[in-house]
């Protein structure tokens, strides 16, 4: 398996879990999805601790926080064509690389990185949030 370095804006193939899954008792993903990489922090100890943003098809509902990819993004980041969203009311947390990568049949974990514009709206609208106290945190 190819590891890229783990950099804000990355996308990569990843098992994530819900806050709900987590909540009703689940400890694995249902399958892997596109996730990207909000935060990656080296700690003292040569650790780094990523957060993880979820991408999802699912249209936002009245309680969760979302942007939209554009259509354009998508087909850079080779995603299929239906429309997605990068959720930013919760995260999934977990040291770097993890068990819960999922490479795709190459080995790659890595997609593509958010445009600039993209991840500062994403990165802007997780920190609005996480002060507002509305961000769900699920260590992996």
């Amino acid at each position: 398996m190819a590891l890229p370095e783990p950099e804000p804006g990355l996308v990569i193939r990843f098992n994530y879990l819900w806050r709900r899954e987590q909540a009703a008792g689940q400890e694995n993903a249902r399958y892997p999805r596109p996730c990207a990489i909000v935060l990656a922090v080296r700690r003292s100890a040569g650790l780094t601790v990523v957060m993880v943003a979820p991408i999802t098809h699912a249209s936002p509902g009245a309680t969760t926080s979302a942007i939209e990819i554009p259509p354009k993004v998508k087909r850079h980041l080779g995603l299929d064509a239906a429309r997605s969203w990068v959720v930013v009311d919760e995260v999934n947390e977990f040291v770097w690389p993890g068990f819960d990568l999922a490479p795709d049949q190459s080995g790659e974990v890595a997609i593509g990185f958010l445009p600039p514009r993209l991840y500062e709206e994403v990165r802007r609208r997780l920190i609005a949030n996480v002060r507002a106290g509305g961000v769900g945190r699920v260590p992996r």
